[in-house]
């Protein structure tokens, strides 16, 4: 009984935790607002300096590829959930990054984030954008056009109302319905699989996440 008040209890607390970030960032997106109305007088400026990296770029090897810095393999737990043993790279990097999983479960990525404040998107994502939202401590939902209609639906209901969550379509992986954390991955049958709720309770802002209470907001919005 004391176990169960217990566990409520650290629920109920990083549920809290979780809506004192999303009002941060929302309070944060309404001074980018205000800082944003400033940044167009330094558009022309900003404009040399984007000529000035393309050269760099260039001279740096713009354009190649680079694996994602992960080593190990899934094991997979009783519960369905496959957790990544080894190493899961967190550079920064400007070269396109080629993952071991799709979805990606972590790795190198870009410096940019994908929004993920319940952001649901209809279009593929960079992986090496919504794998920085990872490392922020999201749970990303991908689903092929194998997956039914209602599902797809019920998802992006449920993702719209959970900051630290993002959604979007992934043709590229194995089943229909994937979820996706930090160093964690499964399968769900439906959206009403409890499997769902599971994943969400335990990976959202969970104890994987590199960098707990990281922005959601502020990063890309496709």
């Amino acid at each position: 009984m004391g176990s169960a008040k217990a566990k409520n209890s650290s629920n109920a607390a990083r549920k809290a935790r979780i809506e004192e970030m999303r009002r941060s960032d929302q309070a944060r997106e309404r001074r980018n607002r205000v800082l944003a109305i400033g940044a167009s007088v330094v558009a022309v400026a900003a404009l040399v300096v984007g000529v000035v990296l393309v050269v760099q770029s260039q001279d740096d090897g713009g354009g190649a590829t680079t694996d994602a810095k992960t080593e190990g393999h899934f094991t997979t737990g009783a519960d369905g959930v496959k957790t990544w043993k080894g190493t899961l790279g967190r550079t920064h990097v400007t070269k396109t990054v080629h993952y071991p999983t799709e979805p990606p479960v972590g790795g190198d990525h870009n410096q940019v984030w994908m929004n993920c404040n319940g952001d649901v998107y209809t279009k593929p994502l960079n992986n090496m954008n919504a794998v920085h939202s990872l490392e922020h401590g999201s749970v990303w939902v991908t689903y092929t056009d194998k997956a039914a209609k209602a599902d797809v639906e019920a998802l992006a209901a449920k993702v719209r109302k959970t900051p630290y969550t993002l959604m979007s379509p992934d043709d590229k992986q194995a089943d229909p319905i994937m979820l996706t954390a930090w160093g964690h991955q499964r399968t769900v049958k439906s959206a009403s699989d409890p499997d769902v709720a599971s994943f969400f309770e335990k990976f959202v802002q969970g104890e994987q996440t590199p960098e707990p209470g990281a922005a959601c907001t502020g990063g890309l919005s496709q």
